[in-house]
C-alpha cells in the first residue's frame, strides 16, 4: 500500500497555519456513554518506553522532495543505525528502534497484513535488532487494510473487502471518501477477528510495539487544521474499534501508542483502551517551537487539541500516573535544539510527566546531545514508572512551570521550569507542594548535593529548569 504521497507537506504546512477561527479553550464536557463492550482490565502495566525513531530522517527526505514512494532505508544503513543505538543508546535503557509513515508499508504474502517497511522486511528487521539486544516497533494501525480486498480474515468466511465501508454504513461525513487510507469499519462482521489477526501477525514476528496514526480521521473524518479528511465512522464505532484493539493487544502483550485522537469527553476512550496517547502536534522541525513556543497557553476542541510539548503535558496531566495512560509528547530531535538549557529542558519535560523519551536524531548529526539524553539520574524516573504533576494544570498560570511527584522509595523529584525569554529566580517551598520537613536535595543535571532544606531557590535561565530530588 503506497501511503501519503502528497499528504506530507500538505499536512505540515496546515499544522503551521492552524485556524484561529476554530480556537476553543477546551472545557473537559461530559463523558460520552460507551456502547455495551467487554470490559478489558489491567491494560496500563507498561512503563513509558524509551526508543529511536526514523521519524527525522523522514521527515527530512520528505523535505527535500523524495516522494513517499520513493523513499526507503537500504539494508546497510538499517546496520549503521543498528549498530549505534545498541552501541550508544542501548545502554542507558533504549531497547528499542520504531518506524514511521512516509516510506511505503508494504504486504507482501498471503497473510494480507504489513510485511515490509520499503525494502527492508520486518522479520529481517527483528532479527538484525535481536541480535544486537533491541525490539522493535512498527507504525500500522489494525484499522487499515494492506492486503488483497479477497483475501479471508483469519479464522472466518469474511473477506478484507467486507471490512470496508458499504454505502449502507451511517458515516459523519457522507460525502467523503477516505482518502489516503483503506479503513476497516468496526462494527461490520470479522472486524474483531480482523483486529485479533493483526497483533497476533505482529506478535508472532516479535513485534511488541504499534504506533497507531490518524485516529481522529476515523473517529469524525475531521482534522483541526485540514478540515474535513475523511468520512467519520462515528463515535460508537471508534470506541468499538478501540476496545477492540485493547482486547487483542492485552492478548499478545502488544503495546500501543494512539496517535492524532481528539481526545473527546476528557479523552474517556483513549485512556480506557490505549497504552499512550499523543498529547501535542506533530514534532515536525522539532526544536523550542515544538518543545514550547507554538500557540503558548492555547487549548482546542479537537486534534491537534495542543500545538506545543508543554501546553500537552500539562493540560492532559490530570488523566495520566501510575498505572494510568501514558502521556505521549511526540519525537525529539536535539540537534534542532539551541542552547544546553533548552536540551535538558525537553527531556526533564518528558521524564517529570511520565512520558516517553524518542530520540530521532541520527547517528551523524547527534553530536555531543548524546550527554542529555543519556543522564542515568533523569532515567531513573522512567524506571521507577514516575509520573509528576504540575502545580496548575491551567494553561496560563505560571504555577504549571513547577512539577513534582514522589518516586517508589519515598523520595521526591521536583522541577521547575522556565518558559520565557529572560532568566528568572524561583523559590519554591516544599510545604506549598505537601512536602513537609527538611529533605536533601541534589540535582539531578549537575549531579550535585545541595545540603537539606525546606525549599529551593534558583536562578533558572530562559528556556531552561532544575530538577531536584529529596530524600530524608
Amino acid at each position: 500500500m503506497k501511503y501519503i504521497t502528497n499528504l506530507i507537506a500538505a499536512f505540515l504546512l496546515a499544522s503551521v497555519l492552524a485556524s484561529c477561527g476554530n480556537e476553543i479553550e477546551m472545557r473537559r464536557p461530559p463523558k460520552f456513554e460507551l456502547p455495551d463492550l467487554a470490559e478489558i482490565e489491567n491494560i496500563h502495566t507498561f512503563k513509558a518506553p524509551l526508543y529511536w525513531s526514523v521519524y527525522e530522517y523522514c521527515y527530512e527526505q520528505s523535505l527535500a522532495g523524495v516522494a513517499n514512494e520513493d523513499m526507503d532505508i537500504t539494508s546497510e544503513e538499517w546496520d549503521k543505525i543498528i549498530d549505534w543505538v545498541a552501541t550508544d543508546l542501548r545502554p542507558y535503557g533504549y531497547d528499542m528502534i520504531c518506524t514511521d509513515g512516509f516510506i511505503p508499508m508494504l504486504a507482501k504474502d498471503a497473510s494480507g497484513y504489513m510485511t515490509h517497511y520499503g525494502s527492508m522486511s520486518l522479520k529481517e528487521l527483528v532479527a538484525k535488532c535481536k541480535a544486537k539486544g533491541l525490539k522493535v516497533g512498527v507504525y500500522d494501525n489494525p484499522l487499515w487494510l494492506h492486503g488483497d480486498d479477497k483475501l479471508l480474515v483469519p479464522g472466518t468466511d469474511y473477506t478484507f473487502g467486507s471490512l470496508r465501508y458499504n454505502g449502507a454504513d451511517e458515516v459523519v461525513n457522507p460525502k467523503n471518501n477516505d482518502m489516503w487510507f483503506g479503513w476497516i469499519v468496526a462494527s461490520h462482521a470479522g472486524a474483531k477477528e480482523y483486529i485479533d489477526g493483526f497483533f497476533k501477525h505482529y506478535h508472532d514476528l516479535g513485534i511488541d510495539y504499534i504506533r497507531m496514526d490518524f485516529m481522529s480521521w476515523y473517529e469524525d473524518g475531521n482534522d483541526r487544521n485540514m478540515g474535513n479528511v475523511g468520512r467519520g465512522y462515528g463515535r460508537e464505532v471508534y470506541a468499538r474499534a478501540m476496545n477492540y484493539i485493547a482486547e487483542a493487544a492485552k492478548k499478545y502483550g502488544v503495546f500501543t501508542s494512539v496517535v492524532m485522537p481528539h481526545l473527546y469527553d476528557d479523552a474517556l476512550v483513549e485512556a480506557k483502551y490505549g497504552n499512550m496517547v499523543r498529547i501535542v502536534a506533530d514534532t515536525g522541525g522539532g526544536g523550542w517551537w515544538h518543545c514550547s513556543a507554538q500557540e503558548k497557553g492555547k487549548s482546542y476542541a479537537n486534534w491537534p487539541n495542543c500545538m506545543n510539548m508543554f501546553d500537552g503535558f500539562t493540560y492532559w496531566s490530570h488523566i495520566s500516573g501510575r498505572n494510568k495512560v501514558i502521556l505521549d509528547g511526540d519525537f525529539i530531535r536535539l540537534n534542532k535544539f539551541l542552547t544546553k538549557a533548552e536540551k535538558e529542558f525537553v527531556i526533564s519535560l518528558q521524564l517529570m510527566a511520565g512520558g516517553p523519551v524518542t530520540v530521532s536524531d541520527q547517528y551523524h548529526n547527534i553530536g555531543d546531545n548524546l550527554q542529555f539524553y543519556t543522564n542515568t539520574e533523569m532515567l531513573a524516573l522512567n524506571a521507577d514508572r514516575f509520573v509528576g504533576k504540575p502545580l496548575a494544570d491551567s494553561l496560563n498560570d505560571q504555577n504549571n512551570q513547577i512539577w513534582y511527584g514522589q518516586m517508589t522509595d519515598g523520595s521526591y523529584v521536583v522541577g521547575i521550569f522556565n518558559r520565557d525569554d529572560i532568566y528568572k529566580t524561583v523559590t519554591v517551598n516544599f510545604a506549598d507542594l505537601g512536602i513537609h520537613g527538611e529533605y536533601k536535595v541534589r540535582d539531578l543535571w549537575s549531579h550535585k548535593d545541595e545540603g537539606v532544606a525546606t525549599s529551593v531557590t534558583s536562578k533558572i535561565l530562559a528556556h531552561g529548569c532544575k530538577i531536584v530530588k529529596l530524600t530524608k
